[in-house]
């Protein structure tokens, strides 16, 4: 799939453009553009907004697109960001359907990049105009009030397309392989639906850190996705396919962590495969949730499970800027690379929702798309 659209909205030039485009001007000129574009900033927010509303549990038809939301007001520790781009993830669909109980009506969304258009009270290190990406609720929006402290400037070197691709998954594969089970070089993995966001991200960090990666994936035509973020051995899905190839690789000892984004249907499997001693990581439901099981069947051979949520691993200001600093060298430094399946408008929501591979991203106000699936970014 593709997606063709003309460019109606203009941006200012990156700050590292102003020499090329203007003629020398004293630093006080300087001074006085940049505080004219900060005041122009927040006098220039509307009072309503185009976002996806949910009054109620779902399938697609639950997304409502709405042109007259209000547009919030930043309350003390928030920063009012105009989303430029939107990340779209397997846990939105969760809060959709009711799997995750949240209160309705709803805006979704836990990410986005943008730019800060105000600063609620008492908020400090940020300014208006400054590119930044954030984690938190109610993205799918024009605007959004995002905690400060899930808030984070975008590295010049990165784009803002790439950061918003990245924040969730990439924070998500890099907790889940320091703390849910820190991994070692050496060590053979199983790592399910690998050719998804968080898949997609395990396999390069698994890599970098040296561990034997076996990934499974719903098809062949996702294999080479898979191999392309680092997995070693790649398999598709099929009736004890996996359970042989992991014998094979492992030579009958099995896996020492198995990453499992995929839930209900693979849980048992999972723990079929793990070794003595391993670690059995559930991190998401794409089948549906585990259901209960008898804790008596981890003594069998020692094993661990374990259901982490980011977003208790990075709950304080220090663990928030820890990883996403760790995650941006890993961007920059050792060239990770942001896959970007699809992009869509905000408001064919639904055709997103329904794509299954790789990371799906929103547009708001994009200039130039021209038919590729990688998004122009322009600050």
């Amino acid at each position: 799939m593709s997606l063709r659209t003309r460019s109606i909205f203009t941006k200012l030039p990156r700050a590292n453009q102003l020499t090329q485009l203007t003629k020398p001007a004293s630093r006080l000129s300087l001074l006085t553009n940049h505080l004219s574009l900060r005041t122009m900033a927040s006098s220039q927010v509307p009072k309503t907004m185009k976002g996806i509303l949910i009054e109620k549990t779902g399938g697609t038809e639950v997304l409502q697109y709405k042109t007259d939301l209000p547009v919030p007001t930043p309350k003390d520790g928030e920063v009012l960001v105009k989303n430029d781009y939107i990340g779209i993830n397997y846990i939105d669909t969760y809060f959709r359907t009711g799997l995750y109980p949240s209160p309705k009506p709803e805006i979704l969304g836990k990410e986005a990049s943008g730019h800060i258009v105000s600063l609620g009270p008492s908020v400090t290190g940020f300014s208006e105009n400054d590119r930044v990406v954030w984690l938190g609720a109610t993205g799918y929006a024009e605007y959004t009030a995002a905690p400060a402290a899930k808030t984070v400037k975008i590295p010049s070197a990165i784009s803002s397309p790439d950061a918003c691709a990245a924040i969730l998954q990439g924070l998500t594969a890099l907790t889940l392989t320091e703390e849910a089970h820190p991994v070692r070089n050496g060590d053979w993995v199983l790592v399910l639906a690998a050719s998804g966001g968080v898949g997609g991200w395990l396999c390069q960090i698994l890599k970098a850190k040296g561990v034997h990666t076996i990934a499974t994936v719903g098809s062949e035509g996702k294999v080479a996705v898979a191999k392309e973020s680092g997995a070693e051995v790649v398999v598709v899905e099929g009736e004890g396919v996996v359970q042989q190839k992991v014998k094979e690789c492992t030579g009958g000892k099995g896996v020492v962590a198995v990453f499992d984004g995929v839930g209900k249907t693979t849980f048992d499997r999972s723990l079929e495969v793990v070794a003595r001693k391993g670690t059995l990581v559930s991190f998401g439901n794409a089948s549906g949730a585990v259901a209960p099981f008898a804790v008596s069947k981890l003594s069998a051979k020692n094993n661990k499970v374990v259901r982490p949520s980011l977003f208790n691993y990075i709950t304080t200001t220090e663990e928030f800027e820890q990883y996403t600093s760790k995650l941006f060298k890993l961007m920059t430094e050792d060239h990770m690379k942001v896959r970007i399946h699809e992009t869509y408008p905000l408001k064919d929501v639904a055709r997103a929702h329904n794509v299954s591979m790789g990371m799906i991203i929103f547009v708001i106000h994009l200039m130039d798309v021209t038919g590729s699936r990688r998004p122009k970014d322009y600050g």
